[in-house]
């Protein structure tokens, strides 16, 4: 073999070397988005499950406020159904502003506020709302590191051919103002 045989060899087998440690990289940030996800998916599952202790609480004390009781089942209904992270991040802005107009019937019903059981499962739902909130801080991370990974040279050369695609991040949107106004309760 000739001198610029072998170095044609060694340029080409770096080059592989170098295409399957970028291909490996992507899916390994890949994987990584998934399970900042099913992190995200597991915490809202446990939130989803805790609504319905809450409203049968609340119905002892205050069941002519059926409105509002049927606008957090139907938000909660619509959570556990959306898809992806887009849906999911709509549905769950919804069931906050429910549970947020839950909360606030509370504040008219002195013994429902006083009830130990309903303050345990305030508490159990801050304390979700936190962990919420960190696990789509970490999956939005996940999510930024892995597009731009597929978008920066030389991986964005074969990262769709390959299948990789950009994720959307769970994000709050638009309805993001109307989350942090206060809720408006009517009797």
């Amino acid at each position: 073999m000739s001198t610029s045989t072998i170095i044609v060899i060694a340029v080409i087998v770096v080059i592989v070397l170098w295409a399957i440690s970028v291909y490996n990289g992507l899916v390994t940030m890949r994987q990584r988005v998934n399970e900042a996800f099913a992190d995200v998916d597991v915490q809202l599952r446990q939130r989803h499950d805790l609504i319905p202790n809450l409203v049968e609480t609340v119905k002892g004390y205050a069941a002519h406020e059926r409105g509002t009781l049927d606008e957090v089942v139907k938000a909660r209904n619509a959570a556990v159904a959306a898809q992806g992270p887009t849906q999911q991040a709509a549905a769950e802005n919804m069931l906050s502003g429910a549970l947020r107009q839950l909360f606030a019937l509370s504040e008219a019903y002195p013994d429902l506020k006083a009830n130990t059981e309903f303050q345990q499962l305030q508490a159990e739902l801050t304390d979700l709302e936190n962990k919420i909130a960190a696990s789509r801080r970490f999956f939005n991370n996940a999510v930024q590191e892995y597009n731009t990974s597929i978008q920066r040279f030389p991986a964005a050369l074969f990262a769709t051919s390959f299948g990789f695609t950009p994720k959307d991040f769970f994000d709050l949107g638009t309805d993001r103002q109307a989350e942090l106004q206060a809720p408006q309760v009517k009797f």
